[in-house]
């Protein structure tokens, strides 16, 4: 079986209460597996959803005192950067592993995304066929979000929160870190494909 390759130790990353000691210990363990495992998940994901898409990783650069509770490797469509489009995402906190869809407030074609996804709404849930997701926005990061039905109702309340002014998006599938440390790298990507129909809605508009 091929893990992701995460030891113990990445996630406690996510204890460290001093902001540039967490900051240099992401730098130093996480982001470097990182980037490791992205090249290979975009070939898939690009293959998947018949785009071109290219990786990034998070720098957090703009960030003040608080250090971040995550960090993650994006799949976006821009070679130059990915918060003004929608993109997937490969996650790790300091309470495992998380495989998302994301819409930040900042993005281009948010009121189009919007429409796209409640116009879709029973499609896509035929399409995740009674799967059970998770959403993060305002999330906290100290727990993995409960798990919801994808529903028609769920999708067409995505549109709603996008559609707000300073709306946004983020759900997924999570890992525990006991699951994360063992979980085979096809299982986390399969995952990531499973959020492809809701993702090839979001890039409908975002041009």
């Amino acid at each position: 079986m091929a893990t992701l390759g995460f030891l113990s130790r990445d996630f406690d990353v996510f204890a460290i209460d001093d902001f540039s000691t967490r900051l240099a210990k992401i730098d130093e363990l996480v982001t470097p597996r990182l980037m490791q495992l992205a090249p290979d998940f975009n070939r898939e994901l690009s293959r998947n959803l018949n785009v071109d898409l290219h990786p990034h990783y998070a720098r957090h650069m703009r960030r003040g005192a608080s250090p971040p509770a995550e960090t993650w490797a994006a799949f976006g469509p821009s070679p130059t950067g990915y918060k003004r489009n929608g993109y997937l995402a490969l996650c790790v906190s300091g309470v495992g592993i998380h495989a998302r869809a994301v819409v930040k407030s900042t993005a281009d074609h948010r009121p189009e995304m919007a429409r796209a996804i409640k116009s879709k709404s029973a499609d896509l849930e035929r399409s995740f066929r009674g799967t059970r997701i998770q959403q993060y926005q305002n999330w906290e990061g100290r727990e993995l979000p409960k798990s919801i039905a994808a529903n028609a109702g769920f999708f067409e309340g995505l549109g709603d929160a996008l559609a707000k002014t300073s709306g946004s998006i983020d759900v997924g599938f999570g890992w525990p870190v006991r699951d994360a440390l063992t979980v085979d790298r096809a299982e986390v990507l399969d995952a990531l494909r499973e959020l492809g129909p809701l993702y090839r809605v979001i890039l409908s508009v975002a041009s």
